[in-house]
């Protein structure tokens, strides 16, 4: 019965209560919001953020300048419905060269400012950084504890679920949230976003995605549920072809003579497998090859557009069943120096080798004209 769909109000119904109950008990988490109406996962912080901060409060980014799409929510890009134009400060603090938090920094800013939320970034977004581990955020946040235990504690856990044993809620994070149609929907999930927390926080989310003393009670699942639990239940499966996709890209570029972050051998705490290329051409040839080989629009060729939410062109291969999952085989990047390919995701190990090899002989092809 938990796979009925609901239409119109989606009062009482029992499989999204479930769903989220599940995911809640899966991030060691009080509570959980799993909907569908969130478009994406930017959608889902926004939420948190608008739901958590009020005018005269502040947002400290600890992991350096958030993704892009973030960059109009919070105001570094001008937006008139920004949070800085309600009235929300925000700062923020870099990473240290080795791609650390820079915990002596944080810690003497919360000592003599007020921050009311704090922001992680846990993905390497499109930025040449490693990803954070989750050792790295507990223990960031074992640190700012001894200052304030009051402060919110938030995650962007996007492309990070089920690549390591723990997720930032088991180590501290007050919340934390990400895309249905990234690792945790298993390739299934047709859209929607996941917010897992404390209960008090999670209740100000829900009412901020529908309204005030609506909150969590409203948002029909249309025909959603088993979606969103089967591709729950193949998720670490899915994820580990997209592990073991990158980590062939990693070492085919690296014997190329190109820059790879990460590693083929190092640590990893999400999917994202950047590959620093140099030039313009080469990048644009290398995501092509990526949508060439694509199960799903191999017949189309991606050009750089303006994207919303981007400053820069960005161009976007994504052969995908789910219009733009990245948990299946995609690869994109902004138009900007040094020009980096971020690919991600492969439902199948098989499929993804392919299209990576595929794409690096588009590339070498017109290097050796």
């Amino acid at each position: 019965m938990h796979f009925t769909k609901t239409t119109g109000y989606g009062y009482d119904d029992a499989g999204r209560e479930v769903i989220e109950k599940i995911y809640a008990r899966i991030f060691n988490a009080e509570d959980s919001l799993v909907r569908v109406q969130f478009v994406n996962g930017t959608h889902a912080i926004a939420t948190v953020l608008k739901a958590l901060l009020m005018p005269g409060d502040e947002l400290l980014a600890i992991s350096g300048k958030p993704y892009d799409t973030l960059c109009e929510v919070i105001g570094i890009t001008e937006n008139k419905l920004s949070l800085k134009n309600y009235g929300v400060k925000y700062n923020q603090i870099e990473l240290t060269e080795d791609g650390n938090f820079d915990i002596p920094k944080i810690t003497k800013y919360i000592e003599s400012n007020k921050v009311k939320l704090i922001h992680i970034q846990r993905s390497k977004g499109y930025a040449l950084r490693k990803s954070l581990y989750i050792d790295d955020i507990k223990e960031v946040i074992e640190a700012i504890r001894k200052i304030d235990k009051t402060v919110y504690i938030m995650v962007d856990n996007c492309y990070g679920e089920f690549v390591e044993k723990l997720e930032p809620t088991d180590v501290g994070a007050d919340i934390a949230c990400g895309s249905l149609i990234k690792n945790i929907g298993g390739g299934l999930c047709q859209t929607g976003a996941y917010i897992v927390g404390k209960k008090d926080l999670i209740d100000l989310c829900a009412q901020t995605l529908t309204c005030p003393g609506i909150g969590k009670e409203c948002g029909a699942t249309l025909d959603q549920n088993r979606n969103i639990l089967q591709g729950l239940f193949t998720a670490p499966a899915i994820t580990k072809n997209a592990l073991k996709a990158s980590v062939f890209a990693s070492r085919l570029l690296e014997i190329l003579g190109f820059e790879v972050y990460p590693k083929y051998n190092e640590k990893r705490s999400d999917i994202i497998q950047a590959i620093k290329l140099n030039n313009e051409e080469l990048l644009v040839k290398f995501i092509q090859g990526i949508q060439s080989a694509s199960p799903v629009d191999s017949n189309v060729t991606p050009y750089p557009w303006n994207m919303p939410g981007y400053s820069d062109k960005v161009i976007m291969a994504a052969g995908t069943f789910i219009d733009g999952a990245s948990i299946e085989l995609s690869a994109d990047s902004p138009i900007r120096e040094p020009y980096v390919a971020y690919m991600q995701g492969g439902l199948t190990y098989e499929s993804a080798k392919i299209a990576i090899c595929v794409a690096v002989d588009k590339m070498l092809g017109d290097m050796h004209k």
